[in-house]
């Protein structure tokens, strides 16, 4: 999709959730600048579905991650473990409240025993830090919000 500008409306959101549930897709993700999406679809699985004889469990609608009352998401670019600062005596990237620039280190994702610096694509303040220091983060996984 580069070079086309990607609107996020109501429309344009069903569309991707229709693309979700017709082909059987769990997730989808979508970056563009300083716009980025993510639509996740939850498999619910009954007791009975472990027994391998069981049909698969229905699964739920698809649902719109994202959250336009918070600000703007800073998603994981990568499965791995999220830390707020460079080492654990060290005080942290960002914290709620504070002002950030394009380009700024707002966290660390460990993924293979390398450390990667995630670095914001966008200005604005830290309204939520939505994963606690050490857990483990998904890909698309939103990490803060940035009004």
């Amino acid at each position: 999709m580069k070079g086309s500008k990607m609107n996020f409306d109501i429309e344009y959101i069903e569309k991707l959730s229709k693309v979700l549930n017709d082909n059987e897709l769990t997730e989808i993700s979508l970056e563009d600048g300083d716009n980025a999406i993510t639509i996740r679809k939850d498999v619910i699985v009954s007791p009975a579905a472990v027994v391998p004889a069981a049909a698969p469990a229905p699964a739920r609608e698809a649902e719109v991650v994202t959250d336009s009352k918070k600000g703007i998401p800073i998603v994981s670019p990568m499965v791995g473990t999220f830390y707020t600062s460079p080492s654990p005596d060290a005080k942290p990237f960002v914290t709620v409240g504070q002002t950030v620039s394009k380009g700024d280190k707002v966290c660390i994702i460990e993924a293979m025993k390398l450390m990667n610096e995630i670095e914001t694509e966008i200005s604005g303040k830290i309204v939520e830090i939505c994963v606690q220091d050490g857990q483990p983060v998904e890909f698309g996984q939103i990490l803060m919000y940035v009004e």
